[in-house]
């Protein structure tokens, strides 16, 4: 159950819960919105509360994402890349089978499956469908440490003559791709913190 905190609390509270990226305490307090503060119940699901009225809600809200899958063409290759990177923003693995496998952050879960009802070998981001997945980093340095990590393990830094700021002046973030043609883009939530 979370504490009872006022709104100056909760607000205090926000970087005792984003403190770690991967290493969110269980059952730590955010603020997610004027009156609501939210933590995570011992099975790693979201929970919030309304301050003004002490409601708990331990589900996903409407419109939320349940989940994305992908086909991959190598699923070893896969969650050697785009794994490691879910484990490092978070996410936990959530299941596991000869053909796939699953992580989880909240209610939400990605899935990377080597299907044999795939109909083509290689992705590519530029046809129709998903072009690209995009991630809240914490702040900018947190971009950096998660890129810098991603290219030692395989990732291409996409842009680097434009790099952090690609996709604008005011948009922190890194555009990364792995050996398959997945892109990832990892964006600062709170980027006034630059280190460029």
């Amino acid at each position: 159950m979370l504490p009872h905190v006022d709104i100056e609390g909760a607000k205090l509270s926000r970087t005792a819960f984003a403190g770690g990226v991967g290493g969110v305490r269980r059952g730590a307090v955010m603020i997610v919105g004027y009156g609501r503060v939210c933590g995570v119940d011992q099975g790693g699901m979201p929970m919030s509360s309304d301050v003004t009225t002490g409601g708990l809600v331990n589900r996903p809200g409407h419109g939320t994402l349940h989940h994305v899958e992908i086909w991959v063409p190598d699923l070893g290759r896969a969650v050697a890349s785009l794994g490691r990177l879910l484990q490092a923003l978070g996410y936990a693995v959530h299941q596991s089978w000869e053909g796939g496998r699953s992580w989880r952050l909240g209610p939400t879960y990605l899935v990377l499956e080597q299907s044999p009802a795939m109909s083509a070998g290689r992705y590519d981001r530029r046809r129709p469908g998903l072009n690209h997945l995009a991630f809240h980093v914490e702040d900018a340095a947190a971009v950096e440490e998660l890129a810098a990590d991603a290219v030692r393990h395989g990732w291409r830094l996409m842009f680097p003559e434009l790099h952090p700021h690609a996709g604008g002046a005011q948009h922190y973030a890194a555009y990364l791709e792995d050996a398959d043609g997945f892109e990832v883009e990892l964006v600062a939530i709170d980027s006034s913190h630059n280190t460029t």
